[in-house]
């Protein structure tokens, strides 16, 4: 999760925000909120969850899987760009951060529209194929510990339907993916390494990746 911007002027920045859509005033004060935290960092980034509320709507989602909630500003925003009777199923670990989360649901009008498992990620996608839920998702965003990504992009594959969305968010790490493993490099580097340099090569998807925060991929599944 990144709230930076990129080789963005913050005059070019503002701009760009003041021409889109209005940041809805529950975003704008859970931004606010976050900014604050010493963690704030890991808050997706406004025009992130701006191009997930876009393709949303333009593919007229009705089903969104988060995968890494914190304090709910994509689950809230992605509850607002849902139809009325759209699902929200949202996993995370942390008690405290998804706290605010449900504090922000509330106030934003969507609590009704989302579930909350508060266990591994990887556990809950298991249960949700297990259950039948298989091609069943519009649109999934991957925005949570970096090592497991190929497992939660592996569980994504099998619950997003065709024609459907899958993003994963903090793709760059913040610009070290593209520098060499060192003997201190965390396991995300070399997980996302790979990850990364065989997406081009994965004919069950057509992917594109974005300079947005701190990298956004987007995959569309065939």
């Amino acid at each position: 999760m990144a709230t930076h911007k990129h080789n963005i002027p913050p005059q070019l920045a503002e701009y760009l925000n003041n021409i889109g859509e209005p940041e809805h005033p529950v975003l704008h004060a859970l931004r606010n909120r976050t900014a604050n935290h010493r963690l704030g960092k890991m808050a997706i980034a406004p025009a992130q969850a701006a191009m997930l509320t876009w393709l949303a709507r333009l593919i007229r989602a009705e089903r969104y899987l988060e995968i890494g909630v914190f304090t709910g500003y994509s689950s809230t925003a992605m509850a607002l760009a849902l139809p009325p009777h759209g699902t929200v199923t949202a996993c995370d670990i942390n008690v405290t951060f998804t706290d605010i989360a449900r504090e922000t649901w509330q106030a934003a009008g969507v609590a009704d529209k989302i579930t909350l498992h508060l266990q591994p990620a990887l556990l809950t996608l298991d249960d949700l194929i297990r259950n039948g839920q298989s091609e069943t998702y519009d649109i999934a965003l991957i925005d949570a510990d970096k090592p497991p990504t190929p497992q939660y992009y592996e569980r994504c594959l099998q619950l997003v339907r065709s024609g459907g969305i899958i993003a994963i968010d903090n793709i760059l790490l913040g610009g070290r993916v593209m520098q060499p493993l060192g003997s201190d490099s965390p396991p995300a580097h070399a997980v996302l390494q790979t990850f990364n340099r065989n997406l081009p090569n994965d004919n069950r998807i057509i992917p594109i990746t974005l300079p947005l925060g701190d990298g956004l991929t987007l995959l569309l599944k065939k």
